[in-house]
């Protein structure tokens, strides 16, 4: 005999049954009779986490942020709920024991950056142990700290605490009562995901959800996750680096090129508001194989340092490898200075590497890294104040790169002394009323149109 065991959907106390969504029914409404107001945003003490959900928390957003095991998922979100004491943040952890929570919140307590709240100028060794104790107690007087797994439960205490944020860590940990599969799986990862965005649509309370990635680099759930979230934000950066980036992969409520960079330290990620200066290694004389170029990450420029490094092969085939660009694209370059420059690299083994363990997408890094490379083919410097920002085509000429205005700002901010563009970053390939106004900066602009007037220039 077979049996059928029914649950009765309405003995269990979760906010899908207490939703009024499906009770009423909408009407079709002009564009024009729609009214609204602009609602003010969220404002956290993070002002990277802010420029990458554009400008701020939306109320009734829900946001999930992705990203490797150990990479700094929970800390930064633990360091967020922390900072915030004028709002009562709730944070639920599927993961870690309340004591766990606490030794790390002890650890993420930045006593430095609250000092300007109590108007000292004072060191941070400078403190005593009790003016230490109540800028702890201060810090996380607004954080609630709640390890459960089943949303059921979960939403009993969120109507009896009425937070103003909420956060889960994990939503492959959570599940629901509603459906019979195991923590983790497809349809568990679905049904409480939904179950929290109509909490949070209707309640009006922000909702940010951490969520692991599988082997390939992809958000576990799978991607249904990411269309159903009002914003996915992924946390990059190597764990052999200090150097974390948060990119915005998808936002409703902004632009989805933006991105922030935080620094892993001993007590936290701290914020990294100048990020040309920490890429760009300090060194004193010039070397070989080490080039200049900026890129943009989102909509801020940044200057990085590209290295390459090229010598005779000892085996029969030679080695191509780069880190942090495409390895298809290097050969690319190798091909066209073999063509139209008359390198032979054939028989060489080439290493490109991008400093401080970033990757980079951006095509007007090509220039750079052409030059890097023969720099290391001839042995020769390149002067340390110059750089680049150039695309190169597969006939060696030079293509031009978006917003080059910005990038020569930034150069001329850091005190280069020269920077490399394309002339087809110039209207007609010259200067009007309508092109770029390259008497208003305070740097060397060499103008080329292809590889060889760029080798010519720096080699001779």
């Amino acid at each position: 005999m077979e049996e059928v065991l029914e649950k009765d959907n309405k003995a269990i106390p979760t906010w899908k049954s207490a939703s009024t969504t499906l009770q009423r029914a909408n009407k079709p409404v002009q564009v024009a009779d729609i009214t609204f107001s602009e609602e003010d945003r969220l404002i956290t003490p993070d002002k990277e986490f802010n420029r990458v959900l554009g400008g701020g928390v939306v109320a009734g957003s829900l946001v999930l942020i992705g990203g490797e095991p150990g990479i700094g998922k929970s800390t930064l979100m633990l360091q967020l709920a922390l900072n915030m004491p004028k709002i009562r943040v709730l944070y639920v952890s599927g993961e870690e024991s309340e004591r766990q929570i606490k030794m790390r919140a002890e650890r993420l307590v930045e006593v430095g950056s609250r000092k300007s709240e109590v108007g000292s100028q004072r060191s941070e060794d400078e403190f005593s142990k009790s003016e230490i104790v109540n800028l702890k107690s201060e810090i996380g007087k607004g954080c609630y700290i709640l390890t459960e797994t089943s949303t059921q439960n979960i939403f009993k205490q969120i109507e009896e605490l009425e937070p103003d944020l909420v956060v889960i860590d994990s939503i492959q940990t959570l599940h629901s009562a509603h459906i019979e599969s195991t923590p983790g799986s497809v349809s568990q990862v679905r049904e409480c995901t939904a179950e929290l965005l109509r909490f949070a649509k209707e309640s009006g309370t922000p909702v940010f959800l951490i969520g692991h990635i599988t082997k390939d680099g992809m958000i576990a759930g799978p991607k249904i996750l990411e269309h159903m979230v009002d914003t996915v934000l992924q946390f990059e950066g190597d764990r052999h680096h200090v150097y974390r980036i948060l990119r915005t992969v998808k936002n409703r409520f902004g632009s989805a090129s933006e991105l922030g960079i935080y620094e892993m330290l001993g007590e936290g990620l701290r914020e990294v508001s100048n990020p040309s200066e920490i890429l760009l290694s300090q060194r004193d004389e010039a070397l070989s194989g080490i080039t200049i170029s900026t890129t943009l990450e989102g909509m801020r420029p940044m200057m990085i340092e590209t290295q390459a490094l090229v010598s005779p092969s000892p085996y029969g085939t030679p080695q191509r490898t780069a880190t942090g660009f495409d390895t298809r694209r290097m050969s690319m370059l190798l091909a066209v200075l073999e063509k139209r420059c008359g390198f032979n690299l054939g028989a060489k083994d080439v290493f490109l590497n991008i400093t401080g363990g970033i990757r980079v997408e951006d095509p007007a890094i090509d220039l750079g890294l052409a030059a890097a490379i023969i720099s290391s083919h001839e042995d020769i410097p390149i002067p340390f104040k110059t750089c680049f920002a150039g695309e190169i085509g597969l006939s060696g000429e030079i293509r031009a790169v978006n917003r080059v205005e910005q990038r020569i700002a930034e150069a001329q901010k850091l005190g280069f002394e020269q920077i490399f563009i394309s002339k087809y970053n110039l209207p007609s390939g010259g200067v009007d009323k309508k092109g770029i106004d390259l008497s208003r900066y305070n740097i060397d602009i060499k103008i080329v149109s292809r590889i060889e007037e760029v080798f010519g220039l720096l080699f001779g």
